[in-house]
């Protein structure tokens, strides 16, 4: 099972990237998943997961509004949208994948050890 994560970079305030998640080794298309994010010296935290059909999504509430989660299980790639950004979010962002399933409005999508799989993360860095 392999993560991959990509798109992030240096980008001002007020900016875009997108990133990307290709999942491989097993079809995902049945499992929640969720993007979380690390600033250095800080734990690692929850940033916004989505069902398995893509019809329902959970942010935290410092990203909403301005992040916006999809994926494609055809193609078994998770996306983040991330727009308005601000120096705040400067991070390294991993997409995350459980093994069981979570439901998506109680309190377990939000901690890391309901996921287990992890890619190995892209860093998002915002300029002020």
């Amino acid at each position: 099972v392999q993560l991959v994560e990509s798109g992030g970079g240096l980008v001002q305030a007020g900016g875009s990237l997108r990133l990307s998640c290709a999942a491989s080794g097993r079809t995902f298309s049945r499992y929640t998943m969720g993007w979380f994010r690390q600033a250095p010296g800080k734990e690692r935290e929850f940033v916004v997961g989505i069902s398995w059909s893509g019809g329902n999504t959970y942010y935290a509430d410092s990203v909403k509004g301005r992040f916006t989660i999809s994926r494609d299980n055809a193609k078994n790639t998770l996306y983040l949208q991330m727009n308005s950004l601000k120096p705040e979010d400067t991070a390294v962002y991993y997409c995350a994948v459980p093994k069981t399933p979570i439901p998506l409005d109680g309190s377990n999508l939000r901690k890391t050890s309901s996921y287990d799989y992890w890619g190995q993360g892209t860093q998002v860095t915002v300029s002020s």
